[in-house]
């Protein structure tokens, strides 16, 4: 069973998931218990706001609980719970059609907490001058993600933000893993011409 997440590692996950497909609320409260603060570190990345991201994450579970009969386990849990919530904030989107996506670090928040287990804000050993480097070079590749076609903007974010697996990915978009990897190399491609100084991304040797 692909639910076996480095989170959800539980041997009562397959009977809470199964609970929950039957109605059971608390079994789906305890399922995403583990999953709950990396959800809204990642909403809060996607939306650069608190508020927004707490609304988001909100309004991803309601959908997840309804549609829970539709998972298929073909990919991690929090595989399929961040494809809902780039689901729902890239709708949001669309209706105001003027607010980009965000993944300004959450050094923006007030809340200390988020912005220390968020992984790409600086941390206490650099420099006053490091930190001011790496958050301008966080800020400009947030900028070359924006600018990505849709289909290249979520394969970057469900590879390096949620570091969903090539298969876990194919199967949330429903295509092959070849073209999984395709549009990860296209993609990768466009940051590096529009961002010579791109940083290193995890898990590029494996595309």
């Amino acid at each position: 069973m692909v639910i076996t997440d480095d989170q959800v590692e539980s041997t009562d996950a397959a009977e809470l998931l199964s609970r929950a497909r039957q109605g059971d609320a608390q079994a789906f409260c305890l399922l995403l218990e583990p999953l709950q603060t990396r959800l809204l570190r990642q909403a809060a990345a996607l939306a650069g706001d608190l508020s927004a991201a707490e609304d988001l994450v909100s309004e991803t579970l309601v959908e997840a609980w309804k549609s829970l009969s539709r998972y298929n386990e073909t990919c991690r849990f929090s595989t399929w719970l961040y494809a809902i919530l780039l689901h729902r904030h890239q709708k949001s989107l669309r209706r105001a059609r003027s607010r980009p996506i965000s993944l300004a670090p959450l050094a923006a928040t007030e809340d200390q907490e988020l912005r220390d287990q968020q992984e790409n804000i600086p941390g206490p050993d650099l420099s006053p001058a490091e930190a001011a480097a790496q958050s301008e070079a966080l800020f400009q590749l947030k900028q070359c993600i924006e600018r990505l076609p849709e289909k290249h903007r979520n394969v970057i974010l469900l590879r390096f933000f949620e570091d969903a697996s090539l298969p876990d990915m194919a199967a949330l978009l429903g295509c092959s893993v070849g073209t999984v990897k395709s549009r990860l190399h296209h993609a990768l491609e466009k940051l590096r011409k529009m961002k010579m100084n791109l940083p290193d991304l995890k898990g590029d040797e494996q595309i």
